[in-house]
Order: C-alpha cells, then structure tokens, then sequence
C-alpha cells in the first residue's frame, strides 16, 4: 500500500506542465542523441549539465534520465536502418535489426525494437520501485566502513565488467581518483595539487572533464576518420506491424530480455551494454522455431531480445544510486555530478527528506517510456532524413554549444580550456583503446571514498581493522576479493572476451 501511496506522489509531481515538458525534451533530445552516431548519452548530459542550473532538482533529474533512456530507444533507429549504432548498448540490434531492412522489412524491426524498449522500460521502472524502499531501508544501516567496503566494491566491478583491457581499466580508475584529490582537503581545506594554479584550488569540475573527454574527445575521434558514406535506406518505412509469427516469437524473446537486463543494469560497469550482448548470445542459443530465419539474417528475436535488455538495464541502473548514493557506470556517475550541482546528497537519505524528487523521478520514467513509443515509430522518416546531414556540419554548432555551457556555470575563460585540453586527453584514450567510464567513476567516487575513509578511522580511533571486524563491511571486502580473483581465471577470462564479442 505504501507503493502505491508513494507512486501517486510520485505521479502527482511528474504530472505538472513543467515536468511534462521537461519529460518530452528529456525523451526527445535522447531519441536524437541515440539516432546521431558518435555523440552518445555521457556527452550528451555532460555538455547539457550547465542547462540545468535554471531547472528546479527534479525536473533537472528527470530532463538528463529522459535523455539517457531515450538514447537507449534512438540508438536502435540508426542500428537497424543504417547498421551504425548510435549507442553502444545497440551494437547487438544492429546483428539482425539491419538485415530485416534490408529485406525490406525495416518497420517489423522498428516496431520490435520499439515495443520491446516499452515492456522493458517499464518492467524496469517497476523494478526500481519495488527495490528502492527495501534496499534504502538496508543502506540505512550502513556506517562509514560500510559505505567504504561498497565504493570498494564498485570500482572493482567496474574494472571487472568493463569492455576493455582490465589493465587499462585499472588504469584509468587510479587517474580518476588521483584526479578527484585535486583542490582543498575536506577536513583542513588545505589545497592539494593545485600547481599554484588559483583556478584548481576549488578542484576539477565534472562538467569540465565528462565534457571534455567524453564529448570533445568522440568529436575529435570522429573528425579524425575518414569520412564514408552512410548507406542510409531511402525509400519511405512501410508495413510497422509485425506478423503474427513475429508477435509469437518476439514475446519470449522480450520477457528473457527484459529479465536479463534488469538484473545486470544493477551491476558497476557498462550494464546496459553487457545486458544487450547478453540478451542477444542466450537468444541465439536457444533453439530455431520451424521456417524461423536465422541470427544473423533478419531474425526479429535478435531485435526484441537486445533492446529489451539494454532498456531494463538502463532503468534499474538507478538502482544503486538511488538508494545507496553509488553511481553502477559513467551516466549515473554524471547524475551525481547534477544532484550535488542543485545541493541534492546522494544516497538513502533521498527518499525520506526529499520524496517528491525520489518517487517524482521514478513516475517520470513511466510517463517517458510511453511518450517514447509515440515519439520514435512516428518520426522514423525525419531520422532517416537527419542520418544522411554529413557529421562534420553538425560539430559547430556542438562546439559551440558545449563552450557556452562550461562557461555559464562558473563565467570563467579558463574552463573552456579546460575542456579543451582533456577533449584532446579523451582523444589519446580513444587512440590507445582506453574506456574513459572508469575514470569518471573513480573521479566521481575517490572523495566520496576518503570521507568515508577518515570517517570511520576517526570512529574506530585509528585503527583499520574496522573495515574487516564489522560484518557488512567485512563482507562487501571479500566480495571485491572474490572479483578479482574470479576474473583472473582463465576460463572466466576467456568467457568475458566472448560477452562483447561481435559476431
């Protein structure tokens, strides 16, 4: 009953004109996000943080979720008629989502992929808020140690479950954190490793370094590429219903995915990404129906299955930042970013000081999800149109856009160059084939980690075998050991390399 009481608040706030249209330009700006390859949900609420100062904290947090599930639901637009994923969580859709089209069956595969990102969005919602009180109730109990063990924990599964090169992803957590110590000292407020420089005294800003290697970083690497011509579908989509065979296969396919993805849009690293690849190898082998085509040659499971998964994934990644403050990959990272922004302290303490923004950004998801299905299977002729514009007429107008933002928010020359130079940092990760996520989260969580960190030294006066004598925390530790070591057998090893394999 209290679900429901809460929900109603929660409605209650969505349903104002403001957070309407905050929904509708959140979901619309994410569809465009999704649809423009190469510019991506991260960059995207990166570059549009600065906007949100004018915005009240809710309706600021509902406008950048709505852009990253919308990007969820875009990205299959340009995977199916383009075979170009504008998101990476995508990439799986694009299997047999650009075979379908190009046997002329491109509206089925729209129309599935849209249908399954509705069932899914919304069992996700669901999902969250059916966890979020119970698991609040739980974060309550933690301490200092605990809270301590569990960032431990998440960057440790970040590093495990990230995409790249584990080296490489340990790497750029260490960068994070040793970033994140730049500025004054939150116990003394002595500056650290600021070079003398007085704009550093106050440290780095997020929006300063997800803008720069985030969204600079992608322009620079997508300029740099040659550009070749998009084979873009251009007769008109026809025919958005699927068959009934399609409906009959497309069900179980979107249940499994919707599934899948719930439970891995929890975990740290690229949820949604790993949920799709996922969603996409257990539905390949799971066994042909008689007269089904194919993985691989327009099978409309290997549509449904992905964007189920990457959908679910992204909602129930709210999960742990919701009700424990701990950001699971680099968008929820960047929510942090924007809730301390409007003087919002992520964690447990959201749902009982602040329920409206709580249940109120929950509630929005729902509304977003529905809009979403009535946005994308009607304008797919204006993407279809808007992938042909070359990417290099685009990036001005982006520049510029992102330059404006980063000075607004502090009036100061020197963040511009700021996100100039780590635009040129994130251009040399790409190159040498490092995942920037784990750096903003261990950027987002290091300080987060040494509070927590003196905190409980100064309750246990001094003494470090707190972390081990308490149970939780002691128990969150082991967990991160057991991913380490997990990760460094050899047929878990090979295993990993397989879930982001492409066919």
């Amino acid at each position: 009953m209290d679900l429901l009481t809460n929900l109603s608040t929660g409605f209650a706030v969505a349903a104002t004109p403001l957070n309407l249209l905050v929904v509708f330009i959140g979901c619309l700006l994410g569809t465009l996000v999704g649809v423009l390859p190469g510019i991506g949900p991260v960059a995207a609420i990166a570059m549009l943080l600065p906007a949100t100062y004018a915005l009240p904290p809710v309706s600021a947090l509902i406008l950048l979720a709505g852009i990253y599930y919308g990007a969820q639901y875009g990205g299959s637009t340009t995977a199916i008629l383009v075979n170009l994923p504008g998101e990476s969580s995508s990439a799986a859709t694009a299997f047999d989502g650009y075979q379908m089209a190009r046997q002329g069956r491109a509206g089925p595969a729209l129309t599935a992929a849209g249908l399954g990102s509705f069932v899914a969005g919304c069992v996700g919602t669901l999902v969250l808020a059916a966890c979020a009180a119970p698991l609040a109730e739980v974060a309550f109990n933690f301490g200092p140690a605990e809270y301590f063990s569990l960032m431990v924990l998440g960057l440790v599964g970040a590093v495990v479950l990230a995409s790249g090169s584990l080296i490489k992803a340990i790497a750029m957590i260490i960068l994070g954190l040793l970033m994140g110590l730049v500025g004054g000292e939150m116990n003394s407020g002595v500056t650290r490793f600021s070079f003398g420089v007085p704009e550093l005294t106050d440290g780095i800003g997020v929006i300063v370094i997800a803008m720069g290697v985030f969204g600079y970083g992608e322009i620079i690497s997508n300029l740099s590429q040659p550009s070749s011509p998009r084979e873009v579908l251009t007769e008109p989509v026809h025919g958005l219903v699927p068959t009934l065979a399609d409906f009959q296969r497309m069900l179980p396919a979107v249940l499994r995915g919707t599934a899948l993805g719930s439970v891995l849009g929890v975990l740290p690293g690229g949820g949604a990404l790993l949920a799709s690849f996922a969603a996409y190898t257990v539905e390949r082998n799971t066994r042909l129906h008689p007269g089904e085509v194919p993985f691989g040659k327009g099978n409309v499971r290997g549509v449904a299955a992905p964007e189920s998964a990457n959908n679910a994934g992204a909602q129930t990644s709210f999960i742990p930042l919701l009700t424990l403050g701990i950001p699971p990959n680099a968008v929820m990272a960047l929510m942090v970013g924007a809730m301390t922004l409007h003087d919002v302290q992520p964690g447990p303490q959201v749902m009982t000081s602040n329920p409206q923004l709580f249940w109120g950004l929950i509630a929005s998801m729902w509304i977003g999800n529905l809009m979403l299905v009535v946005l994308n299977l009607p304008l797919v002729g204006v993407w279809r149109r808007l992938l042909a514009v070359p990417y290099r007429w685009l990036v001005p107008a982006i520049v510029l856009f992102c330059a404006i933002g980063v000075y607004s928010t502090n009036n100061d020359v020197f963040d511009i160059w700021m996100v100039g130079l780590f635009g040129v940092i994130g251009y040399v990760f790409i190159k040498l084939g490092c995942e920037p996520a784990p750096l903003l989260l261990g950027y987002i969580l290091g300080p987060m980690m040494e509070e927590n960190l003196r905190r409980a030294l100064l309750l246990a006066r001094g003494d470090w075998a707190v972390l081990i004598t308490r149970p939780l925390s002691a128990g969150l530790l082991a967990a991160a050991v057991l991913l380490v070591v997990m990760v460094a057998l050899p047929g878990v090893k090979s295993k990993r390399r397989e879930a982001f394999a492409a066919d």
